[in-house]
């Protein structure tokens, strides 16, 4: 089964799981009130395709984004100027948060059914581009979403 469909190069489809539970992490918080969902989802390039495809993705909320009209998502993709697919972090974007955790991705060669827990920790790229490519497998990291006790969900994404 591919997980990645193309019909032009200026989308990215993206099967997204294991969002993790509301506010979930192992600093001994209660057990998840979310339960992990497998879904396909279509994000637009930023460039080259109408400002009414959603070229965002919110982790928390497991949906595309418009960024035109909300700055509420993790990443955004585009076709950068090679030609090449990659992510955009929202402090490349200039959005993330000054101060504290900005959500993130991490290439990983462990297969998407593989994973069973969120990478935590610096490791993610906040800052920079990231390539995509069929077949890859990323951890992902949201925005700060539980405000009370500053934490971030964790998912999954594979191309």
């Amino acid at each position: 089964m591919h997980r990645f469909h193309r019909v032009v190069p200026l989308f990215c489809t993206l099967v997204c799981a294991g969002i993790a539970a509301a506010c979930g992490s192992n600093a001994d918080l209660p057990d998840p009130t979310d339960a992990n969902i497998i879904d396909t989802t279509t994000i637009w390039a930023l460039n080259g395709t109408a400002l009414t495809d959603p070229s965002g993705f919110s982790i928390p909320d497991r949906i595309a984004v418009r960024t035109d009209q909300s700055a509420a998502f993790d990443f955004a993709f585009n076709i950068d100027n090679s030609g090449k697919p990659v992510f955009l972090p929202i402090e490349l974007l200039g959005l993330g948060a000054v101060s504290g955790t900005n959500p993130g991705l991490l290439l990983t060669p462990i297969p998407f059914d593989s994973i069973r827990s969120a990478v935590t920790g610096d490791q993610y790229v906040v800052d920079d581009t990231v390539n995509v490519a069929p077949g890859n497998t990323f951890y992902a990291r949201s925005r700060i979403v539980c405000t009370t006790i500053a934490v971030p969900m964790y998912g999954k994404i594979e191309i």
